[in-house]
């Protein structure tokens, strides 16, 4: 299977190279041109996607008087966006207020009192809070564990502690919640307890993290080998101890 070159392989290659077909030469200028435009496209089309899709959700919300597209001859994307950004900043801002909380809490109050909306709305909330909360750490940390054989490494966010609830019936010791995700779709994988001293924090950002996972390794983070050799001590370190002859232990 022939594999597209790396793009500063291409571009070291001189303009002609003696005894290259230009069947070969051709192949090679364009995976050059895949290889730049390829990654430009799919961004433009994911950002250009996101605005649309916020500007179709906002437009109604909105009077037709304030809009640009009604004195302009042309459509202005993303004026949906800055005005979903401008309310949502407002309505924190009231939130943070006596006021605010009052009415967040009778909200919530009607809404517990529902019984199909009340599950719906505790998990949804209880998401966000953990993803956008600024003083958790929770899917804030990176960790290696050794999944799903020994002497294989999986890399995993650490959650949190387990809940009283659960580490009543866990094993005893010190116990840490992880979320092993899939690749190369980092929204699904195995959530499960594994002792703390089992887990190994990395120096890693979970953005890097996630970057590695959907590339399934091709895209690799500064720092990698030292990853690498992190894993490899701590292999050895978990590893039991050596027995010399005899049955006696090694010095």
């Amino acid at each position: 299977m022939t594999l597209a070159p790396k793009l500063s392989d291409i571009a070291s290659e001189p303009g002609s190279v003696p005894g290259r077909s230009l069947g070969a030469r051709l192949r090679t200028w364009f995976f050059t041109g895949l290889v730049i435009f390829g990654p430009v496209a799919v961004t433009v089309y994911i950002a250009w996607w996101f605005i649309d899709t916020v500007d179709n959700w906002v437009k109604p919300l909105v009077p037709a008087r304030f809009w640009p597209d009604s004195y302009l001859p042309f459509h202005v994307p993303g004026f949906g966006v800055v005005i979903a950004i401008v309310g949502l900043t407002l309505l924190g801002f009231l939130a943070a207020n006596i006021a605010g909380r009052t009415l967040v809490r009778i909200g919530e109050a009607l809404l517990d009192r529902t019984p199909v909306v009340r599950g719906i709305y505790k998990s949804v909330k209880q998401i966000f809070e953990t993803v956008f909360s600024q003083s958790g750490t929770q899917f804030r940390k990176v960790g290696l564990v050794e999944f799903p054989v020994k002497g294989s490494w999986s890399i995993v966010f650490i959650t949190a502690e387990p809940a009283v609830a659960v580490a009543g019936v866990l094993p005893p010791g010190e116990m840490t919640s992880v979320f092993l995700p899939c690749t190369p779709n980092p929204t699904t994988g195995f959530y499960f307890f594994i002792p703390t001293a089992d887990v190994i924090e990395l120096p890693m950002t979970p953005e890097d993290a996630v970057k590695l996972i959907v590339s399934a390794g091709v895209v690799q983070p500064e720092g990698q080998a030292a990853l690498a050799a992190m894993a490899h001590a701590a292999r050895h370190e978990h590893a039991p101890e050596a027995i010399a002859p005899h049955g006696r232990a090694a010095e």
